[in-house]
């Protein structure tokens, strides 16, 4: 029997690739001066599932549109060296596309710090299926309105789920973050979460969190782990509990005049283009995550998941972040949200008892 590998590298040997496999067409327009030209740029590296998803794009739209439309990549801060810069250039037109985290959208929109609620998603499946349904809409129109410059074209992830992992001590229950020097991110949702969970949250920049994770700066920190294995965090954490708080979404925007600059047939193409790069950067954190595991079992860490019960405590424990966040934004965003969440876990729910009939 030919295994997965086997066929790839068959395929490989032919001239196909996984975009073959899937039934993305390759890209064999012959070299011509195109129409368009779109820019896509981010900070991670080509080793990210963002750099394979922006790949399967530009091979879509560059073979559907025959040429008219090309693609660039600037990888590794290339074109735009920060979050700041590449958000501005976003939005005054020089760059078409870019990519953003759940914080680095609440820099434009303030209450889109209802994606980072603690523990509104329980599982991939669920959060799949919500970032693909009405709320991604409501998001879009949103931004639309009050931002004006930049369209939301697709979700995707950026290395799996927030977790909590510390050099000394493993976190079972609430109880386990007390009095911890837990590193975030800026974003005051994150912090108020260490905050409720009677940690010390300590703000540190990403280039810092390994000296500060090895001199003792801060206990530990809530990150997915393939970003801890590929920032070799592992030779200071030495526990992760898989409390799941947060999905590490990845939302994709396109400047809004340069989507309207397009023709609507190239405008499809674009659209199409940004799915298949949805899906290709969704299934990789995955597929990455399970040798990141192993990297860091190997490095003498230990991997804990909560029990159902202790999960709970978890959730009861954050409910003062919901509270913060009601109170600064007011409901509308966590209806919405819990009502997509209610939709998906029915939906998901039906097709499986359909499947085991």
């Amino acid at each position: 029997m030919m295994t997965w590998k086997k066929l790839a590298a068959t395929t490989a040997a032919f001239g196909f690739g996984a975009a073959a496999l899937s039934g993305i067409a390759i890209n064999t327009t012959p070299a011509m001066a195109a129409d368009t030209t779109l820019k896509i740029a981010f900070l991670g590296s080509p080793d990210d599932e963002d750099y394979d998803g922006s790949l399967v794009l530009k091979n879509y739209v560059e073979s559907a549109s025959n040429g008219a439309i090309e693609v660039e990549i600037f990888p590794s801060g290339r074109f735009c060296s920060n979050a700041d810069e590449c958000s501005e250039a976003l939005l005054d037109g020089r760059l078409e596309i870019y990519i953003t985290t759940n914080g680095g959208l609440a820099g434009w929109y303030p209450p889109a710090q209802f994606l980072d609620l603690p523990y509104l998603l329980p599982n991939d499946r669920v959060a799949e299926c919500v970032f693909d349904g009405p709320l991604v809409g409501k998001i879009r129109a949103a931004v639309l309105q009050d931002v004006g410059a930049a369209r939301l074209m697709a979700v995707s992830n950026t290395g799996g789920w927030r977790n909590i992992a510390t050099t000394s001590k493993q976190v079972k229950t609430p109880d386990d973050v007390d009095g911890l020097k837990l590193r975030t991110i800026g974003a005051d949702i994150q912090i108020e979460l260490v905050k409720s969970l009677g940690g010390n949250p300590t703000p540190i920049a990403w280039p810092e969190v390994y000296t500060s994770l090895g001199t003792g700066v801060v206990e530990g920190t809530k990150n997915g782990i393939t970003d801890i294995v590929n920032m070799k965090f592992q030779d200071h954490l030495k526990y992760i509990s898989l409390d799941g708080h947060a999905y590490m979404a990845a939302l994709w925007w396109m400047n809004e005049d340069a989507f309207q600059d397009l023709s609507p047939e190239h405008q499809r193409i674009v659209y199409d283009g940004f799915q298949f790069l949805k899906q290709t950067a969704r299934v990789l954190p995955m597929r990455k995550g399970v040798d990141a595991f192993e990297t860091f079992k190997e490095a003498g860490g230990t991997i804990y998941s909560p029990t159902a019960e202790e999960k709970a405590a978890f959730q009861k424990a954050a409910q003062p972040v919901w509270d913060w966040y009601e109170k600064n934004f007011g409901d509308e965003w966590i209806q919405a949200a819990q009502t997509a969440v209610n939709d998906c876990e029915a939906k998901l729910t039906a097709e499986f008892e359909e499947a085991a009939k």
